[in-house]
């Protein structure tokens, strides 16, 4: 057995985008194209307008907060709500209070096979 930690005291800083006091711990990183990090939105945070780069979807683990698409409104989101983004979908997320997610990344990706809408 193996343990291993991705707390928020070994996330990786994330300044792209003009993004604000968030950071990011890789989880998983396959040989297979796809990856899956767990992201910490601090208070006041933003993670700036942005491409996806290829599917992703975004798991909100802790805490709540706010996803926006190009041209839309703020939508709030909190603890166990889970948001898909389509490749190349202008986006952006932040917290007032603060915010933990699961990011996973992968052009296969397909949330409605196991997921339930809302």
């Amino acid at each position: 057995m193996k343990f291993f930690h991705f707390g928020r005291e070994v996330r990786r800083e994330i300044t792209a985008f003009n993004s604000i006091n968030v950071g990011i711990t890789p989880i998983v990183k396959n040989e297979a194209p796809s990856s899956m990090g767990c992201m910490y939105l601090d208070e006041e945070s933003v993670v700036g307008m942005h491409p996806a780069t290829v599917p992703q979807l975004f798991l909100v683990i802790e805490g709540e907060g706010w996803v926006q698409v190009e041209g839309g409104e703020k939508i709030k989101v909190s603890k166990g709500t889970a948001v898909f983004w389509e490749d190349g979908e202008q986006h952006e997320s932040g917290s007032k209070t603060g915010m933990t997610a699961i990011i996973i990344e992968s052009p296969s990706l397909n949330p409605e096979q196991f997921l339930k809408s809302i």
